[in-house]
C-alpha cells in the first residue's frame, strides 16, 4: 500500500513543518506504506522522503523532465520516474496510491489537494484525503470549507471526506480505516 504525499518545495518557516514531514516519513516506513511524491530533493517534500528511507521505507518520487533537469531530483529514492508533465506527475502519483496526506505548502500542493478531491467527487477514484495539520496551518481553510458547506457550493459529505489532524499516526489510522463512501455526481 502506497500513500501520496503532497508537500511544500520550501521547508516554511517554522522548524514544526519539518519535524512533521520527518515524522510523517518514518510512521510511513515503520508501518510498511510506501511513500510516492514530487521527486525533489528539497523542502517538506525531500524531508519526509529522507526520513522514509532512513527508517527503511520504499519512496517513490514522479517528477517532470525540466525540474529533473534542475537538479532537483532526489537521488536516493527507492524509484525515481522522470515524465513529461506536471499533468503526467499527478497522474502518476494517484494512479501509484490508495491515499493521500498533505503536508503544509504552497499553491502547488493545494492544487494537487483539490485535484484528487474533486476526482474523487467526480468518482475518478474512491481514495481518502487528509490533511496534516501541523500548527494550524489548515485551521482557516477547514473555516472556508465549512462555509462551502453553508452556502450550498459543496455538500457535507464531500466534505466530511477530507479528514484533518495534527498528530501524523492519527491521521494514517484514519485513512486507513475510512470507508470511502459513494460519492452522487454532480451530473
Amino acid at each position: 500500500m502506497n500513500i501520496c504525499v503532497f508537500a511544500g518545495s520550501s521547508s516554511g518557516r517554522r522548524p514544526d513543518y519539518t519535524e512533521a514531514a520527518r515524522l510523517l516519513g518514518e510512521i510511513l516506513a515503520r508501518r510498511g506504506l510506501g511513500l510516492v511524491y514530487g521527486g525533489a530533493s528539497v523542502g517538506l517534500m525531500g524531508a519526509a522522503a529522507d526520513a522514509a528511507l532512513a527508517a527503511g521505507g520504499e519512496v517513490i518520487g514522479v517528477l517532470p523532465r525540466w525540474l529533473n533537469r534542475r537538479e532537483l531530483a532526489h537521488t536516493g529514492l527507492t524509484e525515481l520516474r522522470v515524465v513529461a508533465s506536471m499533468h503526467e506527475r499527478k497522474a502518476q502519483m494517484a494512479e501509484l496510491s490508495d491515499a493521500f496526506v498533505v503536508l503544509p505548502g504552497g499553491i502547488g500542493s493545494m492544487e494537487e489537494c483539490f485535484e484528487v478531491w474533486t476526482w474523487s467527487q467526480l468518482g475518478i477514484h474512491a481514495k481518502p484525503l487528509g490533511l496534516l495539520n501541523v500548527a494550524g496551518y489548515y485551521d482557516r481553510l477547514g473555516g472556508f470549507l465549512d462555509m462551502m458547506v453553508e452556502e450550498q457550493f459543496l455538500r457535507g459529505s464531500q466534505r466530511e471526506m477530507l479528514l484533518s489532524n495534527s498528530d501524523p499516526d492519527a491521521l494514517i489510522e484514519a485513512l486507513l480505516s475510512v470507508e470511502m463512501p459513494q460519492i452522487e455526481k454532480w451530473f
